[in-house]
């Protein structure tokens, strides 16, 4: 993918989050049941956030990669941690797009969607 690479991606979310106002308390966390890739917090919300990067959108927007099976990894990922590490804030699911058309050094579209999926 031209040297496109999920820490890259995971930086640059965390980078633009940070820009948003939010504080980025973990990374990369691992649990037997998945990955988290940023753990980031604002005021009001502690925000799971699966990064998905690509090139371009050709085969479906970014966020579509995050299926409901990723989502229930996801939400047992976001459990365990939360076991670990009680937190008063709303716990919240966020996908960041990153595309970046032209590689890593090139110019990325990053796109925040918050609240984008709900536990059931």
């Amino acid at each position: 993918m031209s040297g496109l690479t999920g820490s890259f991606g995971e930086a640059a979310a965390a980078e633009y989050l940070r820009k948003k106002g939010y504080e980025i308390v973990g990374m990369n966390y691992r649990t037997r049941m998945g990955e988290l890739d940023v753990i980031a917090r604002n005021r009001k919300y502690l925000c799971f956030v699966e990064v998905k990067l690509r090139k371009n959108d050709s085969f479906g927007a970014a966020a579509e990669y995050v299926t409901k099976s990723k989502q229930r990894k996801l939400i047992l990922a976001a459990e365990s941690y939360l076991l670990q590490h009680p937190e008063h804030r709303q716990p919240r699911f966020d996908v960041v797009e990153i595309y970046a058309p032209d590689g890593i050094r090139g110019e990325l579209s990053i796109r925040h969607i918050e609240d984008a999926f709900r536990p059931e």
